[in-house]
């Protein structure tokens, strides 16, 4: 998402960074390339007015004219600015005293609201909660059943009391016909209240324009079942127009928050850095594709240095938090340390990278990613599928002690896996020279474990004064990875220097709030 913005910021302030000193030339041919960039992305143009106006007037300050850095300075102006921009802080949704919280969807057709009411289910039920999804768009034929289907994938309930207009006029059981969507939100309060649901999502109607009857109807759900949290769900594709649509729901309807939609599409960013700025409410979830588990909060510091191309390393934190467990990962390390590092160790791991999402995506959370996106583009989860099958083609002791994996035993696991024996020899080749090399580097740095991973020399208390153990050569592939990088994936060993620094915005900041493994 944002690619081409990213492309055009990170190029503009890709100059500055050779220079000791900066001279207001310097600080006005910037500028001019950034509101090319932003005016291409379709940002608004009162945004970009104030956005550079706030830029120019703290980079001729004392600000960066008494910095040790000046052109550093100027890139933690922008991406502060940035941030500003975005929303500053990231805003959580506000859970009522009294359940059931009313979370009510609203926008134009086509924006995904349907689609995003499963995201947002799933979501909330990760965290906890209970959530009931109220189908009252009983226009847009097969609206109904769309919910229902992302409702039964999201696990979550749905009231749909009416089939809506796929059925055509009359009357169910409950007497609410096919034009009265305010009853049915009624309706579906009552029922979470009487079931105990905790949170009830209202999917909505929409229009293809801005129109009379698309507002009265919103209103008239909005006044019925006064939601604690009117969410504004916008497609990020639209361009200048999410500016006009977006301040005619905040005028007629009203909202206290933004969904970006289809971020992972042709977004180049205009949406949302207008839309903020321009309706004063923040963007609080952005959804990047079709899959229900492509939906986070947004987070406006993260999305600013993405956009300027440091990488987002909190998000890929989280992200990893979410799939391990930390006491696994405290095995994980004693067994690497030790040498002790199985065949059967490095398929869970693997699993619970592929859980984290594409390769290729949590590599671009890197910083300096952007300067390896030709590599990054050639990144293909289908090799990691033929290395999972070869390790599934093997039997558990196989797995347990590669060492027993003799000719006959490749030539079986080729054969089962549908692969050719040189890439099984190659994957068992590679994971023991990894393993060596993790070993060593374990012992080095003092991961837990390392003690019982201690040569026999040093266990006779010899006194060791040479030099220290050379970690092993990786013959291609990514160095810390078992058994190396598939064939036919790229080398990332060149990515850029720096990746143990924080982007510039995020200087202090304590990574002990993460449950990360210790020592």
């Amino acid at each position: 998402m944002f690619e081409s913005l990213s492309d055009r910021l990170t190029g503009a302030l890709k100059d500055l960074r050779g220079k000791g000193r900066l001279s207001p030339a310097d600080i006005d041919a910037t500028c001019r390339e950034i509101r090319l960039a932003l005016l291409d992305a379709d940002v608004a143009l009162p945004v970009v007015r104030s956005f550079i106006a706030k830029i120019k007037e703290r980079a001729k300050g004392h600000e960066v004219s008494g910095a040790l850095n000046p052109a550093q300075q100027v890139v933690k102006i922008v991406n502060e600015e940035l941030v500003g921009i975005l929303g500053g802080e990231t805003r959580r949704l506000t859970f009522a005293k009294t359940p059931p919280t009313v979370v009510m969807l609203a926008g134009l057709q086509g924006s995904g609201k349907t689609t995003l009411a499963g995201k947002l289910a799933k979501w909330l039920k990760d965290q906890g909660h209970t959530p009931l999804l109220v189908a009252c768009d009983l226009q847009r034929p097969g609206a109904v059943s769309q919910l229902q289907i992302v409702g039964e994938r999201a696990g979550a309930a749905v009231f749909a009391p009416h089939p809506g207009t796929s059925i055509g006029g009359g009357d169910n059981a409950l007497g609410i016909t096919a034009a009265d969507p305010v009853e049915v939100a009624k309706a579906g309060i009552a029922e979470a209240r009487n079931k105990q649901y905790d949170v009830v999502i209202v999917d909505t109607a929409g229009r293809l324009g801005i129109d009379a009857e698309l507002m009265n109807q919103a209103i008239g759900i909005r006044d019925a079942v006064q939601p604690d949290e009117t969410l504004f769900v916008l497609d990020a594709m639209i361009g200048q127009d999410a500016v006009s649509t977006a301040e005619a729901f905040r005028d007629g309807v009203g909202f206290t928050g933004v969904v970006l939609t289809k971020l992972d599409g042709d977004a180049r960013g205009g949406a949302a850095l207008s839309v903020r700025e321009v309706t004063g409410q923040p963007i609080m979830f952005a959804s990047t594709g079709e899959k229900l588990e492509d939906f986070d909060v947004f987070h406006p510091d993260r999305m600013a240095s993405r956009i300027l191309g440091m990488g987002d390393v909190l998000t890929l934190i989280e992200q990893a938090e979410s799939v391990y467990d930390e006491q696994q990962a405290i095995d994980a390390a004693e067994k690497i340390s030790s040498g002790q590092l199985t065949l059967e160790d490095f398929l869970d791991q693997m699993m619970a990278i592929r859980k984290m999402g594409p390769i290729g995506n949590l590599l671009a959370m890197m910083p300096g990613a952007g300067q390896m996106k030709e590599a990054l583009s050639q990144v293909d989860d289908k090799q990691l599928d033929r290395v999972q099958a070869i390790i599934r083609g093997m039997t558990k002791a196989e797995r347990d002690n590669p060492k027993i994996i003799n000719a006959s035993r490749r030539l079986r696991i080729a054969n089962g896996s549908g692969v050719k024996v040189s890439e099984v020899n190659q994957l068992v080749d590679r994971f023991f020279e990894a393993r060596k090399m993790m070993a060593s580097m374990g012992r080095q740095m003092g991961l837990p474990g390392a003690r019982r991973g201690q040569s026999q020399r040093g266990k006779k208390g010899k006194k060791g004064k040479g030099r220290g153990p050379t970690p092993p050569k990786v013959r291609g592939g990514m160095p810390g990875m078992p058994g190396g990088l598939p064939a036919g994936m790229p080398d990332l060993s060149g990515m850029p220097k720096g990746l143990d620094q924080l982007p510039p915005g995020l200087e202090g900041f304590d990574l002990s709030q993460f449950k990360l493994p210790k020592k």
